[in-house]
Protein backbone atom coordinates (compact mmCIF):
# COMPACT_ATOMS: atom_id res chain seq x y z
CA UNK A 1 0.00 0.00 0.00
CA UNK A 2 2.83 2.43 0.91
CA UNK A 3 4.67 1.73 -2.36
CA UNK A 4 1.51 2.27 -4.42
CA UNK A 5 0.85 5.57 -2.60
CA UNK A 6 4.48 6.65 -3.17
CA UNK A 7 4.30 5.78 -6.89
CA UNK A 8 1.03 7.69 -7.25
CA UNK A 9 2.57 10.70 -5.49
CA UNK A 10 5.60 10.63 -7.80
CA UNK A 11 3.35 10.39 -10.87
CA UNK A 12 1.33 13.39 -9.70
CA UNK A 13 4.51 15.41 -9.11
CA UNK A 14 5.86 14.45 -12.54
CA UNK A 15 2.56 15.35 -14.21
CA UNK A 16 2.56 18.79 -12.55
CA UNK A 17 5.90 19.63 -14.20
CA UNK A 18 4.49 19.12 -17.70
CA UNK A 19 3.34 22.22 -19.57
CA UNK A 20 -0.34 22.47 -18.72
CA UNK A 21 -2.67 24.19 -21.18
CA UNK A 22 -4.76 27.02 -19.78
CA UNK A 23 -8.44 26.06 -19.66
CA UNK A 24 -10.83 27.79 -22.03
CA UNK A 25 -14.56 27.28 -22.39
CA UNK A 26 -14.32 26.50 -26.12
CA UNK A 27 -10.79 25.24 -26.76
CA UNK A 28 -7.44 24.35 -25.24
CA UNK A 29 -4.56 26.84 -25.49
CA UNK A 30 -1.01 25.67 -26.05
CA UNK A 31 2.14 27.46 -24.86
CA UNK A 32 5.54 25.91 -25.53
CA UNK A 33 9.22 26.87 -25.36
CA UNK A 34 10.04 25.68 -28.89
CA UNK A 35 9.36 28.02 -31.80
CA UNK A 36 7.73 26.61 -34.93
CA UNK A 37 9.75 25.87 -38.08
CA UNK A 38 9.38 28.20 -41.05
CA UNK A 39 6.04 27.94 -42.83
CA UNK A 40 6.00 25.68 -45.84
CA UNK A 41 5.24 27.31 -49.15
CA UNK A 42 1.91 26.00 -50.39
CA UNK A 43 0.57 27.27 -53.68
CA UNK A 44 -3.12 27.83 -53.06
CA UNK A 45 -5.30 25.91 -55.50
CA UNK A 46 -7.62 27.67 -57.93
CA UNK A 47 -10.57 29.37 -56.20
CA UNK A 48 -13.67 27.28 -55.52
CA UNK A 49 -17.08 28.87 -55.45
CA UNK A 50 -18.53 28.84 -51.92
CA UNK A 51 -15.21 27.93 -50.25
CA UNK A 52 -12.27 29.72 -48.63
CA UNK A 53 -8.70 28.37 -48.65
CA UNK A 54 -7.21 27.95 -45.15
CA UNK A 55 -3.40 27.72 -45.45
CA UNK A 56 -1.36 25.02 -43.75
CA UNK A 57 0.19 25.51 -40.32
CA UNK A 58 2.40 23.82 -37.74
CA UNK A 59 0.58 22.20 -34.82
CA UNK A 60 2.16 20.78 -31.65
CA UNK A 61 1.68 17.04 -31.19
CA UNK A 62 3.56 14.46 -29.14
CA UNK A 63 6.38 16.85 -28.24
CA UNK A 64 7.10 18.14 -31.75
CA UNK A 65 5.75 20.34 -34.53
CA UNK A 66 3.67 18.54 -37.15
CA UNK A 67 2.65 20.14 -40.47
CA UNK A 68 -1.09 20.34 -41.20
CA UNK A 69 -1.74 20.89 -44.91
CA UNK A 70 -4.01 23.65 -46.15
CA UNK A 71 -7.67 22.86 -46.68
CA UNK A 72 -10.89 24.22 -48.06
CA UNK A 73 -13.48 25.62 -45.64
CA UNK A 74 -17.09 26.28 -46.55
CA UNK A 75 -17.50 30.03 -46.94
CA UNK A 76 -19.41 31.98 -44.29
CA UNK A 77 -20.94 35.09 -45.87
CA UNK A 78 -19.99 38.26 -43.98
CA UNK A 79 -16.96 36.60 -42.33
CA UNK A 80 -13.30 36.12 -43.23
CA UNK A 81 -10.97 33.32 -42.13
CA UNK A 82 -8.09 34.18 -39.76
CA UNK A 83 -5.53 31.36 -40.12
CA UNK A 84 -3.80 29.46 -37.34
CA UNK A 85 -0.57 31.05 -36.17
CA UNK A 86 2.13 30.95 -33.50
CA UNK A 87 2.86 34.14 -31.55
CA UNK A 88 5.93 34.61 -29.36
CA UNK A 89 5.02 35.86 -25.89
CA UNK A 90 8.25 36.46 -23.97
CA UNK A 91 10.34 33.27 -24.14
CA UNK A 92 7.30 31.07 -24.96
CA UNK A 93 5.25 30.44 -28.08
CA UNK A 94 1.44 30.58 -28.01
CA UNK A 95 -0.72 28.83 -30.61
CA UNK A 96 -3.70 30.82 -31.87
CA UNK A 97 -6.37 28.68 -33.48
CA UNK A 98 -7.85 29.67 -36.82
CA UNK A 99 -11.26 31.28 -36.58
CA UNK A 100 -13.90 33.27 -38.43
CA UNK A 101 -14.17 37.05 -37.89
CA UNK A 102 -16.66 39.59 -39.15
Amino acid sequence: MFIRHKVLSLLLIAASTIIVPRPSPAAVDIDINVGPPALRVEAPPSPRRGFVWAPGYWRWAHGRHVWVAGRWLRERPGYHWVPETWVQVGPRWHFQRGHWEQ
